[in-house]
């Protein structure tokens, strides 16, 4: 058993320490070098199991950590949920690729890891460069996020009054987007309105996913509910297996309508069924974001979001780990803006007049593909 004891509150500033984890010798020292060139990250010790790891980030309290997935004794996803449910640290993957990839990644992005790399392949030019460029900017952007991390726990929403703004806030992502929503909701001002998310993720996942983007603040996360009231400052995100949609409630405001339903675009939960109500509910008080994914879920429902008076922005393909969703809803003519991932935030809180949060993001590189 890992015992890990709670992590004090600290605000992480430059130069980042980091605590590089992996079972292999070689990776370790590709590693330390890649960090030993960057200005504002530091390397300050190397773990080639849990217990050492253990150790070091008991001792040394790093603002980021790089972890393996496969290693000797308790594997990467075993140590991950133990170091978030007892001293969370963000922490950057840095696995091997396997055939498995798809579903490690999920979990582990599930359990709070901020990001997911695979290695370089060997003797293919110029992926090491690009491993390291990807590598920086994911441990900036994860020891950045150390600032504004709420404590850990479940997550407990006491239910209050609808929205008073009357807008709407709707995102649909899939394959890059459980990396790419933490970085757009970190740029949403604490007074922005209800926000609802339809992220493709299977049964079992998207409860930590939720707790997940909670910790991060700065707005209050869960999993939505059927009949749950919306309220400004929260976002709800659809549980995985069941379609998520808003329906005016009979007060004033939006509820959450949860049900099972048949796959829609090959989905459950789905992009189009969460767009095609908040076009009836909302309309032209509501906001359509669509991110990073593969297919074309939702293009058609956010055409008709716009065709409602909705304001739609899509993430554009230099910063899409995927560019299939964003290309099919702009080929649809849904989309009134498309913008980096990191432009969208700041954009949609000017539309709202809100201010958006000064965090400092890295430079903008392309996603993991």
């Amino acid at each position: 058993m890992v015992a890990l004891p709670a992590s004090p509150a600290v605000c992480a500033a430059p130069p980042w320490r980091v605590v590089v984890v992996d079972d292999s010798a070689a990776a370790r020292a590709m590693l330390r070098a890649i960090l030993a060139r960057q200005p504002d990250l530091v390397c300050v010790g190397e773990a080639a199991d849990a217990l050492q790891a253990r150790e070091l980030i008991r001792t040394l309290d790093p603002d980021v950590v790089t972890l393996d997935m496969v290693m000797p004794g308790m594997d990467g996803l075993d140590f991950l949920e133990r170091l978030m449910r007892l001293r969370p640290t963000p922490v950057v993957v840095v696995a091997a690729h396997t055939p498995q990839r798809q579903s490690t990644q999920l979990r582990a992005i599930a359990l709070g890891a901020v990001a997911f790399l695979d290695k370089p392949q060997s003797g293919v030019p110029g992926t090491v460069e690009l491993f390291e460029q990807m590598l920086a900017a994911r441990l900036r952007e994860a020891a950045r996020l150390r600032q504004v991390r709420r404590p850990a726990g479940a997550v407990a929403l006491v239910e209050g009054p609808a929205l008073t703004s009357g807008r709407l806030i709707a995102i649909g992502a899939s394959t890059g987007g459980t990396e790419a929503t933490p970085r757009l909701l970190a740029r949403f001002s604490c007074a922005a309105p209800p926000v609802v998310i339809v992220q493709h993720l299977p049964t079992g996942f998207s409860a930590r996913y939720a707790a997940r983007l909670h910790s991060l603040g700065p707005l209050a996360v869960c999993e939505a509910h059927d009949g749950q009231p919306l309220q400004d400052g929260h976002v709800y995100v659809a549980p995985g297996g069941r379609h998520l949609s808003v329906e005016r409630a009979a007060g004033g405001g939006y509820v959450a309508r949860v049900a099972e339903g048949a796959p829609v675009q090959r989905h459950r939960p789905s992009v189009d069924v969460l767009f095609r109500s908040v076009a009836k509910a909302a309309g032209d008080r509501a906001i359509g974001i669509m991110l990073t994914g593969m297919g074309g879920d939702g293009a058609q429902a956010m055409r008709l979001l716009r065709q409602t008076g909705a304001y739609n922005l899509a993430q554009d393909e230099a910063t899409s780990a995927i560019f299939g969703m964003p290309r099919e809803a702009i080929r649809a003519g849904a989309c009134q803006e498309v913008l980096p991932l990191d432009a969208i935030g700041p954009r949609v809180m000017a539309l709202l007049g809100l201010a958006s949060p000064s965090v400092v993001r890295p430079e903008t590189s392309p996603a993991d593909r």
